[in-house]
């Protein structure tokens, strides 16, 4: 019997570490997912945090081309950034990192916020209008 729940225990594992590699290795080239119409299923923001014009919203269409689910884009306050943050608002990190492939570029950092209705905030950087943006 505590063999039979030991082999299960050890499939159950094997089945959850396949399924969390699949997970994480399912981008393809330049950050696309390896499933065409394949969503990635975190709600995110995208804001401008550059003086470059309508970047926000070309980044958001071409991250909900790689099927990230944009639900808010426009202008940051405060100064403007040279690099590119991936801010992880809740949950855990996997959010980011998958928000940050899909992008192609970006730090992810843990920057919990309970009031945001997001899952992460993408705050655009100059490095950000280097990007290809038509999908």
């Amino acid at each position: 019997m505590k063999r039979r729940i030991g082999a299960l225990l050890v499939g159950a594992a094997v089945m959850v570490l396949a399924w969390r590699w699949a997970v994480h290795s399912s981008a393809g080239e330049a950050g696309r997912l390896a499933i065409p119409g394949e969503r990635v299923p975190y709600a995110v923001e995208v804001v401008n945090g550059t003086d470059v014009d309508g970047l926000a919203r070309d980044v958001t269409r071409m991250l909900r081309h790689q099927g990230i689910d944009v639900v808010s884009f426009g202008s940051a306050s405060g100064a403007t950034v040279d690099s590119t943050l991936v801010q992880v608002r809740r949950g855990d990190t996997a959010a980011g990192f998958a928000v940050r492939k899909a992008l192609g570029l970006g730090h992810v950092v843990f920057a919990p916020d309970s009031t945001l209705l997001v899952d992460v905030t993408v705050r655009l950087g100059r490095d950000a209008a280097a990007l290809d943006r038509d999908p």
